[in-house]
């Protein structure tokens, strides 16, 4: 058995019927599709690498610790694999309604938290494969090298044979009490040790501690402020899902035209976005109107690549959808993410998000819930993942596009996730079903966002 960490088990304690905390990704690939059986010898070839795959979380007995990953004794590789078809003419409408569909659907805790859908009748010789995991067995980095150890960088890989596996046997509620009471009995002897860490770097502890000061300052500052906003409101279980796509080549031509770094140009282009969804809803939209934004910051060293759990903190965003000029725009947004590099809301964040390691696992698990009950505050959430950028494959077949899925929870009603492959920007927009029906404007005004910013900053390139 091993132990879930604090923030892992705040993904699972914050779902219910109506916030599904699963993440995702949807792939286009090249060629014809595999057949089943091909899908499934590969899966099963690699399930050795990634052993969450054949577990599922187990409550402690009374929440006396946190959930455990334990063997699933019933494990069948058939359940979480699923076949379907796009009805014709198979684009990129029906492959949204697929997803938005499955998307909808809660992953069974009584059984390991993924599923993968092999999709047939897509046009242009090419198919799918949509992955759906619970987020509390990985952040969006560990997703991504997830679906870089499912997939091979050779497209003549081999499949290796399956590595034998028998599942251990399944814990009693007296072990399950044990093995949690072992948790809560050694968690003094880790606050001790970082307690003489603390104590004996008296200087960085300073810092660090005027740093996350600093940060908390900030945070109060930004959170205290109510928002009121159709993007914020009552969620219902279903969701809509809409994608669409540009070239790193563009961002990167228009970050050396107009400054800034890739991620301040694509905020620029999602900030473009959310102002479209507001003018086609006719809100109100004045010059000094921001949407408040949750953006993660992965926390992830190096080291800690190819680690499957969550690693992440997180700052807060005032995106400026009122300001009307692209390039105005981005550069207040580019001022903006320098300021909150220098606010020290990052370390603040970690910061909070540490403490719950030292707080009792049931009430870790109410403050869990209160924090997403309190998300009235927060407008959207945008989340950008770097990806691979060398070709995959699978069976031989070179995935062409890969988007993300980024759950929605709280009252937050839209959420943006992009993911970069192979030279492609792959945004994922999530909608609630009743309250955002109509995320394809945010889609279709980031495509506009940079079409604009491409023509601004090829004039900037001619003077």
């Amino acid at each position: 058995m091993e132990r879930m960490g604090a923030l892992d088990a705040s993904f699972l304690a914050i779902e219910d019927d109506v916030c599904h905390m699963h993440i995702g990704s949807v792939s286009v690939f090249e060629g014809p599709p595999p057949g089943y059986v091909e899908l499934r010898e590969l899966i099963s070839s690699k399930l050795a690498l990634v052993p969450r795959y054949r577990q599922r979380p187990r409550e402690a007995p009374a929440s006396i610790g946190r959930p455990l990953w334990v063997d699933d004794p019933h494990f069948n590789l058939d359940y979480h694999l699923r076949r379907t078809a796009l009805p014709e003419p198979g684009g990129d409408t029906e492959l949204q309604a697929l997803v938005s569909r499955v998307m909808s659907q809660q992953l069974d805790r009584h059984k390991p938290l993924w599923e993968d859908w092999l999709v047939e009748g897509l046009p242009g010789n090419r198919w799918g494969l949509i992955t759906k995991v619970h987020h509390c067995m990985v952040d969006g980095i560990a997703g991504s090298d997830l679906l870089s150890v499912i997939l091979d960088l050779d497209p003549d890989a081999p499949i290796l044979e399956p590595e034998p596996w028998e599942p251990a046997s399944e814990p009693s509620r007296a072990r399950l009490a044990w093995h949690s009471l072992g948790g809560v009995a050694t968690a003094p002897a880790g606050w001790a040790r970082g307690l003489a860490r603390t104590l004996g770097d008296p200087r960085g502890t300073a810092g660090r501690l005027r740093d996350v000061g600093a940060g908390l300052l900030h945070f109060g500052g930004v959170l205290a402020r109510p928002t009121h906003s159709s993007l914020v409101g009552p969620i219902g279980p279903h969701r809509r899902w809409t994608s669409t796509r540009a070239t790193l080549d563009d961002v990167k031509a228009v970050r050396r035209a107009l400054g800034g770094t890739v991620n301040d140009v694509v905020l620029a282009v999602v900030t473009h976005g959310l102002r479209e969804l507001l003018l086609g809803r006719d809100d109100p939209v004045p010059a000094d109107r921001t949407v408040r934004t949750l953006v993660p910051v992965s926390m992830r060293t190096p080291d800690a690549r190819g680690v499957f759990d969550n690693r992440v903190a997180a700052v807060f965003a005032e995106l400026p959808v009122g300001i009307t000029e692209p390039v105005e725009r981005l550069n207040a947004i580019r001022d903006q993410m320098d300021a909150l590099k220098a606010s020290h809301e990052i370390e603040a964040s970690e910061a909070v998000l540490g403490l719950a390691d030292f707080t009792p696992p049931i009430l870790s698990a109410l403050w869990a819930r209160g924090i997403v009950h309190w998300q009235d505050r927060i407008e959207t959430v945008a989340t950008n993942v770097p990806g691979p950028q060398v070709p995959l494959y699978l069976r031989g077949r070179r995935m062409l596009e890969a988007y993300p899925y980024v759950p929605i929870a709280g009252h937050v009603r839209v959420g943006v996730a992009i993911w970069s492959y192979c030279g492609g920007l792959h945004f994922g927009v999530t909608g609630d079903w009743e309250g955002a029906p109509d995320v394809d404007r945010l889609t279709a005004g980031i495509d506009a966002g940079m079409a604009t910013l491409l023509d601004s900053a090829r004039a900037a390139a001619a003077c």
